[in-house]
């Protein structure tokens, strides 16, 4: 093990205080003492379900969130719950908390990787302060004029100025109202007015040439404020359009007559007194003149696409509209109208519109005997707009009804089935309005900029840096007050200066971010990237950048395995990122099993020896390397023999077939050829954003959902979603049904737990039910479930734990103060099955389980697959909520071992090592072997060196990420 990278604790004479937990009896941890160093890097590490989460989490974490919440005023804290201390006799010396793990951020449709690191707060202000803006319909430059900057232009001789007008506009509605105006005016001391291409003078007595011109409809016309010559001086220019700004409320007119019209290329040339002069429009607000439109300030809000000022009027700022899918409503084209192709209307809710469509058919002819395919133009024209005359809202009145009632949840979920997400027309998947998008910085309106992935826009940046500093060292000297300027160089030298001095600091916290996202293996990700769409390990990687980016010091960071989803190579930038975070003076307590961490951490505790009951002791805390030398350490013990030397030896599995995919370039594939082998463990690796997931879950997936339901001849799961594209498909008929076991939660409700999950309870609640207790209470089976209103503890509805909201703090789950988290009424809880309560064996392990339902068959045979798969440390009824990726997974793959008696599947797993111990591993090892063994085929996607020692077949994908991945490095068996 290579320790290099950090084990320098920071400097400094002084001890460290430790964190000091006394008698913590948190879940299954056994009266432990432990002290925590502060102001170091610790990692705790052993078996799954020993306890490192308990000791971490539910104890550190949560005993710094209270002791937080318990230093706010009695006014604040009203407004909170007070959350319940941690089982401990006591603990001390605890800091504020901040806990990093896969649920730490938000997963919706307007969260991006750039909203979740505050980037995207950042490029809002780059925008708002240092951005142009051009017109997006014309593309002419829109500036705010100032009086200084119009004369500086204008007084200058390279502008070739012989003479000008500059003048304000008014609007003379009619004759009668116009000659009191007028009148005004004079008074004022204005002597000229410009209506319609000729001068007039106000004095004139004899103003009927100029009331013929107002005319009754009214006239727009230019008030004279001043002649100039091209060799005036500067303050009377100054003096002149500060007037006519003034008088105009920000808007004058300048009338050029110039020695050289190609001064002002592109402005209007407008005929006065039969001169052809330049006119110059001037104003204080954004606006373009040529195509009349006013464009809104630059403020942060308009960059925003969370907000209605910036967001498209259209999508709302989501870049995709919900849509009908013809292919949904449609999923048969072969089929005729009468033999039910148009599917909402096969069901018997609706089904009088298909019977509306069929009697007026024949009059309106309409086909409905052929395939829906063979109509023409004319019967589908009908079909989707209707037949008013007979009162028929045809296929888009039917919708629209639909959005008319979709305030009724079970509307909105029947009409979700027959459509689908498109990108929005107006913006075209930008999210923001043309106004926003008006505004450049660099030619890149904002939209480019998030559309940028993390190493594009440091580059990006960092070439802006170099432009303005190559640019300030022109305009050092430049007056730092605008108003001081006196000739146009210095105005155009000052307004650049103040602009990079503003850009400079967004530009900076821009920049920090990204190399925080660079060192935990990010850089391949684009700013736009919804969160949904991330992995377990990259959602809490950007979690952690967000963590690194706040630059607190003094804080208790609790990282819930950081390095899941890491290739090898990225491990060592995220060890000296987490370093970074313990070197300015915080305290990094870590839940890991990578090598490398424990390797570079200042300390490791060791929780337990085994799982479950057998857990919740420290039988470790030291060094790394002293956990090595430690005889009966489970983990010092796989770490001494070499991770990958303690695999069982054996002879590569040769394929039975090959499963060829041809031509995959959907996101970063470059159109490759893949073959998977059949009837052996294949793993699939590659770095963070290679294209795996792209390949498996997104091509692969799909493509042999789809053909096996064609060969079976049924449409396509409607849940599958869209393939990536490919050309080509072989060697499906090899198999007979394919599973996706990913990362995704089994469950986003305490509710669910292993016992439900694996379809044992219902044999459990048969048992209780059955037994004399019961029948004399009259209780049925389902009183024995806490989802059910007859046996649910009625203060917590069954699930044992309250949610609280904690108003700006993230919500907080109590345990519930009437039913003490045992989920039942009391009355349910007096029956008893071999003296124990339905509570009392849901807190039992599974092992514990399975030899305590001995002379249940069918219970225990579904126990066995979860004890198979590892999990036999799990309680019953632990929330799925609380479960790792790794165990979610695990859980999956039991479900469908206890559920299903299916031969040649194939399974496609995603990184199934995620939160398991060394031991573990092994034990899931031979879970595959057995499934390959039955006929069954496993594609993993994986880092783990000993899965990947594991394997038969081994599929590198990159080389790189992003654009630099999406190719088949090597494919075959494992050499050596």
């Amino acid at each position: 093990m290579d320790s290099s990278p950090t084990n320098s604790a920071p400097s400094g004479s002084d001890p460290i205080a430790a964190i000091e937990v006394r008698g913590c009896r948190v879940n299954n941890l056994k009266n432990v003492d432990v002290d925590v160093p502060r102001g170091r890097l610790v990692v705790v590490c052993g078996r799954s379900g020993s306890g490192k989460t308990s000791l971490a989490l539910d104890t550190l974490y949560a005993e710094g969130q209270r002791c937080y919440i318990e230093s706010f005023s009695a006014y604040t804290r009203q407004y909170l719950a007070r959350l319940e201390k941690p089982d401990c006799d006591s603990i001390a010396g605890i800091p504020p908390a901040i806990a990093v793990t896969r649920a730490s951020a938000v997963k919706n449709n307007r969260s991006t990787v750039a909203t979740a690191t505050e980037i995207a707060e950042h490029v809002r202000l780059l925008f708002a302060k240092a951005s142009t803006l051009t017109c997006y319909l014309c593309g002419r430059p829109v500036e705010i004029d100032s009086p200084q900057s119009i004369a500086a232009e204008l007084a200058d001789s390279k502008s070739q100025v012989k003479r000008a007008i500059i003048a304000f506009e008014v609007w003379l509605p009619d004759r009668t109202t116009a000659n009191e105006i007028l009148l005004g005016l004079q008074q004022e001391g204005y002597l000229r007015l410009i209506l319609k291409g000729e001068t007039f003078r106000l004095s004139d007595e004899d103003r009927r040439p100029l009331a013929k011109r107002i005319g009754s409809r009214g006239a727009s016309a230019w008030v004279v404020v001043d002649r100039l010559s091209g060799d005036t001086d500067l303050a009377r220019w100054t003096e002149s359009l500060e007037t006519a700004m003034a008088e105009g409320n920000g808007r004058a007119m300048v009338l050029i007559d110039t020695e050289n019209n190609s001064t002002f290329d592109g402005l209007p040339v407008v005929p006065v007194d039969g001169r052809d002069l330049v006119q110059r429009m001037v104003s204080d607000r954004r606006r373009c003149d040529h195509c009349d439109l006013d464009y809104p300030e630059p403020v942060p809000r308009l960059f925003n696409f969370n907000h209605p000022l910036g967001a498209c009027s259209t999508c709302e700022g989501f870049g995709d509209v919900l849509q009908t899918d013809m292919s949904r409503v449609v999923p048969d084209p072969s089929k005729t109208i009468r033999e039910g192709a148009i599917a909402p209307w096969n069901t018997p809710s609706y089904q009088h519109e298909l019977e509306e469509l069929l009697a007026l058919a024949d009059d309106y002819n309409i086909p409905v005997d052929i395939p829906f395919s063979k109509l023409n133009k004319t019967a589908l024209k009908k079909i989707h707009g209707g037949v008013p005359q007979r009162r028929f809202g045809g296929l888009d009145g039917f919708f629209a009804w639909l959005d008319r009632k979709k305030y009724k949840l079970h509307v909105r979920v029947f009409a979700a089935r027959y459509r689908t997400y498109k990108t929005c027309p107006e913006c075209h998947g930008k999210r923001f309005k043309p106004e926003a998008l008006a505004y450049r910085v660099a030619e890149k309106n904002i939209a480019d900029v998030l559309a940028m992935r993390c190493d594009q826009l440091d580059r990006f940046l960092e070439t802006l840096m170099a432009f303005q500093d190559d640019d300030a060292t022109t305009v050092r000297d430049a007056p730092a007050e605008y108003t001081n300027a006196s000739t146009l160089d210095e105005l155009l030298a000052s307004a650049q200066q103040r602009q990079l001095s503003i850009a400079r600091e967004p530009i900076r916290q821009i920049r920090d971010r990204l190399r925080y996202l660079h060192s935990v293996g990010l850089a391949y990700l684009q700013l736009d990237r919804p969160l949904r769409t991330l992995s377990g390990g990259e959602t809490q990687r950007i979690a952690l950048t967000s963590a690194l980016g706040s630059t607190l010091t003094g804080m208790l960071y609790v990282l819930d395995e950081p390095t899941a989803g890491l290739h090898q190579d990225d491990v060592r930038r995220l060890i000296q990122t987490i370093v970074q975070l313990r070197d300015r003076g915080n305290t990094v307590v870590a839940v890991e099993h990578n090598a490398q961490l424990i390797a570079a951490a200042d300390q490791v505790i060791e929780v337990g020896p085994d799982a479950g009951h057998g857990g919740g002791e420290i039988t470790f805390q030291g060094t790394p390397d002293e956990l090595i030398q430690e005889e009966g350490s489970l983990t010092g013990e796989f770490l001494s023999a070499g991770i990958t030397d303690v695999v069982a030896k054996r002879s590569v599995r040769p394929p039975t077939a090959m499963l060829e995919l041809g031509g995959a370039s959907g996101h970063n594939l470059k159109d490759i050829d893949v073959a998977f082998p059949l009837g052996t463990l294949c793993v699939v690796t590659g770095r963070s954003g290679s294209g795996k997931s792209s390949l498996i879950h997104d091509t692969l997936f799909g493509a042999v959902l789809t053909r096996l339901a064609e060969r079976r001849g049924e449409p396509a799961p409607t849940s599958l979603g869209d393939v990536l594209p490919f050309k080509s498909l072989h060697g499906v008929e090899r198999i007979e049904d394919c599973l996706l076991v990913d990362q995704s939660p089994i469950s986003r409700s305490p509710r669910s737990c292993p016992v439900t999950f694996a379809k044992a309870f219902d044999e459990i609640r048969k048992a209780f039910a059955e037994t004399v207790d019961a029948r004399i209470r009259n209780f049925k089976a389902g009183h024995f479930s806490f989802n059910s209103a007859a046996g649910q503890c009625a203060a917590c509805e069954g699930a044992g734990v309250q949610t609280v909201d904690m108003q700006f703090l993230a919500d907080v789950s109590m345990r519930c103060p009437e039913c003490r988290g045992r989920r039942y009424r009391e009355e349910v809880l007096q029956v008893r099955y071999r003296d124990r309560t339905i509570a009392d064996v849901l807190e039992m392990t599974v092992k514990e389980a399975y030899g305590f339902f001995r002379t249940m068959p069918k219970a225990q045979a579904r126990l066995k697959r979860l004890i198979d798969v590892g999990l036999d440390y799990v309680m019953l009824g632990q929330p799925a909520t609380t479960l790792s990726s790794g165990e979610a997974q695990r859980l999956k793959l039991a479900a469908f071992l206890a559920g299903s008696t299916r031969k040649r599947t194939l399974f496609l797993m995603d990184e199934p090592t995620t939160g398991l111990h060394f031991a573990d591993i092994v034990r899931l090892i031979e879970c595959f072997n057995a499934l390959i063994a039955d006929g069954h085929s496993m594609v993993v996607i994986e880092h783990h060196p000993m899965l990947i020692a594991a394997a038969d077949w081994i599929i590198d994908i990159g080389p790189g990420a992003a654009d630099e991945g999406g190719r088949v490095v090597s494919s075959g068996p494992p050499s050596g």
